[in-house]
């Protein structure tokens, strides 16, 4: 049998001594004891450096949902390359990779951009919202009356961010902090909305996921979601 790319623990069984007795078992089925799970045996810092190799890529994937590994081709590589034979090109290993990471959080992310989809095609008929030619949508909550910024622009805002099921994820207001910014330098949706705003205004934007964070896992928020803020330009910062 071929080895498996991440080492298995050891185990050992332990059996125990059964002590000579008159007395009858209360019972002959008892379960069998479980063997008992060891470290890996490190024989040298080049078993444990190889483990570690090994830890870190497994990690590193997993992280990015993909679990489903050929283990057998990962030693089958790392052979090739010691004996310089490998299957693939650099360019071909970068275009696999990124092909299959793509795919991989495109999948993952196709059940929140469907909701997205259609929360946005029915939030688009209430009144008052707008909806821009790339997608964006925005209602008007506040009016105001200063210069509208440029993308090159540093701007101080009051904002909070939400799902469409209504969760906050993040919110200035909550400690009083507003944040200062380029315009330029945020999500898509971000920056087409603000170039819009007359300073002291506040509108609450709906953004498409292709404008906010696309198929990106951010933790807290999940890939492929629609998200709603509510912002306020305080001033244009100089």
């Amino acid at each position: 049998m071929k080895k498996s790319f991440l080492i298995a623990a050891i185990c050992v069984t332990v059996t125990g001594v059964l002590a000579q007795t008159t007395k009858k078992p209360a019972s002959t089925n008892k379960p069998a004891a479980k063997p008992a799970a060891t470290a890996p045996v490190m024989k040298n810092a080049m078993d444990s450096f190889s483990y570690a190799i090994g830890l870190s890529i497994a990690n590193f994937y997993k992280a990015q949902g993909v679990n489903n590994i050929n283990n057998q081709l990962v030693l089958k590589a790392l052979t090739d390359v010691k004996n310089n034979k490998p299957l693939l090109t650099d360019d071909q290993v970068n275009a696999c990779i990124v092909d299959y990471m793509q795919a991989a959080r495109s999948e993952k992310a196709s059940g929140n951009k469907k909701a997205g989809e259609a929360f946005l095609a029915e939030n688009k008929t209430k009144p008052g919202v707008t909806t821009l030619p790339s997608g964006l949508q925005y209602v008007v909550l506040q009016e105001g009356t200063g210069p509208k910024p440029t993308a090159s622009d540093n701007v101080k805002c009051h904002y909070t961010g939400s799902f469409i099921d209504g969760r906050v994820f993040e919110s200035s207001y909550s400690n009083n902090a507003p944040i200062t910014f380029n315009v330029g330098g945020v999500i898509r949706g971000w920056t087409e909305a603000l170039q819009l705003m007359p300073v002291g205004s506040k509108w609450r934007l709906f953004i498409p996921s292709d404008l906010a964070y696309g198929d990106i896992d951010r933790g807290t928020i999940p890939p492929g979601s629609t998200l709603i803020f509510d912002v306020e330009i305080l001033e244009i910062v100089k």
